[in-house]
């Protein structure tokens, strides 16, 4: 499946990153994990294959799909 880029809000190639899986319209988020003990107890329903990033709202105002 290919990825296309959908925009940065990042400076020097850091994340955070978003992209469009174009097949399915899914959306992929590459940012830094959520580390935080007090935010993760908070989590509800997490499957062993999840993982959690940190995204800034601008992020996604500015580069999510508006459809």
């Amino acid at each position: 499946m290919a990825l296309r880029f959908l925009g940065t809000t990042s400076e020097h190639g850091n994340c955070p990153t978003l992209y469009e899986i174009e097949e399915t319209g899914d959306l992929i988020v590459q940012g830094d994990l959520l580390t935080d003990p007090k935010h993760l107890a908070q989590l509800r329903d997490v499957k062993e294959s999840e993982a959690f990033v940190v995204i800034p709202r601008e992020l996604l105002t500015r580069y999510a799909p508006k459809e």
